[in-house]
């Protein structure tokens, strides 16, 4: 199963729930998070970084 789950102020957030025997489940898990990455990157789609802009204002001196 696939789908959007949000349309966020910066991003659209998507559930992938592939369905395997438990014994799989975390190969599947990490495999399934490695190909999307990979597949979204192929496509001219890449994940940014969070960064912050921090400005810094000297006080004057009284």
């Amino acid at each position: 199963m696939a789908a959007v789950v949000d349309l966020a102020d910066s991003s659209v957030n998507l559930v992938v729930r592939p369905w395997c025997n438990v014994a799989d489940y975390w190969n599947v898990y990490f495999e399934t998070i490695e190909m999307a990455k990979k597949v979204l990157e192929e496509n001219g789609i890449h994940i940014p970084f969070p960064q912050r802009d921090v400005h810094l204002y000297q006080a004057p001196h009284t």
